[in-house]
């Protein structure tokens, strides 16, 4: 059976962090050693990301917070909240991008109504609160109550595909099955200052933001879709364990992201697309460069690099990955699910066809975790962008000019 993603829509919190401003703010903390200051300088001048986004609106430089609890503009300093705190926050901001990401990708699929949901999973790494963001959505969205509700959680930057590889089940084990799937993060609940460099990269790089599909197998006269989900594999790599972790701390989730994990992507990349690509007998011994698309998660610029070179892509391939970075940051689990809208909003190749039809193009996708876990799938973009949808820009003409609902002043932290 045939399993198509019918809809890929996103949201970010309104509230925009600008990167040189960020380091400034982080490089003039008290009690960073000079190697601390030198290691935020450099982190989050590598990161490759202009701006990111927060739901966190205290982190404006005009916030007027009576009790600051994140960042105090009187005197620059970056506070250092509990757990507590951060997760009710992530309770109350989660649930509105959730919601947000949801309802716009039912918007999009119009032969789709909120009854026809029979399967509902979120995803989430960065909070936990019960009655969960699924009760939420349902709630919110007029679901069935009846709807399957799944939440994966605490899984890390891979486990989109998960919730993609359990949908196709889903609607593999029952033809009228119609899933939605919503990935909500807010890794900027977790900043904090240190002299640690794992937590150092993590302030440089994370951000909050949400993304929706809408999967079914379901034939939908007149609404063509836009992804088949042809293949998804899981690899651990032999190494790299204690290399990336996600931990729960006093003051937050504390990030490993240690800096040998560019390498550890660089030796062992290869292997892990092995059981992918043999899945599909076109694709044996094709030269990488020679699959149209690739959707790889934009854990950070070094670890893009490593993929490029390692495969020997072309630039081109590495744009929609490299641009969501530049312009979104780190957005955990949602974040390659901006990098696959990206693809499906690019002009059709003139030559794409594949057994799909005329216009058909391959995505191989790929997205790592803690573990270390290596996520890939594959996927066959059916459909060219709809009537009036927008071209991506240039990075640097998107990130010029905040979101019309953004603060007047940028966020400085």
């Amino acid at each position: 059976m045939t399993v198509y993603l019918r809809s890929l829509e996103t949201a970010v919190p309104p509230t925009i962090l600008v990167q040189p401003e960020a380091r400034a703010v982080f490089a003039a903390q008290p009690g960073l050693t000079r190697l601390g200051s030198r290691l935020v300088n450099t982190c989050f001048d590598s990161a490759a990301i202009d701006t990111r986004h927060t739901a966190v609106e205290e982190l404006t430089a005009d916030s007027q917070a009576e009790n600051p609890q994140f960042f105090d503009p009187a005197t620059g300093l970056v506070l250092s909240p509990s757990t507590k705190i951060r997760n009710g926050i992530f309770a109350t901001e989660a649930t509105k991008l959730f919601i947000e990401a949801a309802q716009k990708a039912l918007e999009a699929c119009p032969g789709v109504d909120a009854p026809d949901i029979t399967h509902l999973i979120t995803v989430s790494c960065t909070g936990f609160f019960n009655p969960g963001p699924d009760y939420k959505i349902v709630r919110a969205l007029g679901l069935n109550p009846a709807v399957q509700r799944y939440h994966l959680g605490f899984m890390g930057c891979y486990a989109a595909f998960p919730a993609l590889r359990a949908a196709k089940s889903f609607c593999e084990a029952d033809p009228d099955a119609t899933v939605l799937v919503v990935c909500a993060e807010l890794c900027s609940l977790h900043v904090r200052t240190s002299n640690d460099p794992d937590t150092i990269m993590g302030s440089a790089l994370f951000a909050d933001g949400a993304a929706a599909a809408i999967i079914t197998a379901r034939d939908i006269p007149g609404e063509p879709a836009l992804l088949r989900l042809d293949h998804f594999e899981t690899v651990l790599t032999p190494v790299g364990e204690d290399s990336m972790a996600w931990n729960i701390g006093d003051e937050g989730f504390e990030m490993v992201l240690g800096n040998y994990v560019p390498h550890i992507i660089d030796d062992h990349i290869i292997g892990a697309l092995e059981p992918l690509l043999s899945r599909d007998s076109s694709l044996l011994g094709l030269p990488y460069r020679e699959i149209q698309h690739w959707g790889i998660h934009p854990g950070g610029r070094s670890i893009l690099d490593k993929v490029q070179s390692r495969l020997e892509l072309s630039d081109e391939q590495l744009v929609p990955a490299r641009e969501t970075l530049r312009n979104f940051g780190n957005m955990s689990s949602a974040t390659v699910l901006f990098v696959l809208k990206h693809i499906l909003e690019l002009p059709a190749a003139d030559d794409a066809a594949d057994d799909a039809g005329p216009g058909a193009e391959r995505i191989c996708s790929m997205a790592f975790g803690p573990g270390l876990t290596v996520e890939t799938a594959l996927f066959t973009r059916l459909a060219a962008p709809r009537p009036g949808a927008v071209p991506r820009q240039e990075p640097a003409a998107q990130s010029a000019e905040p979101a019309e609902s953004a603060p007047s002043v940028a966020v400085r932290v």
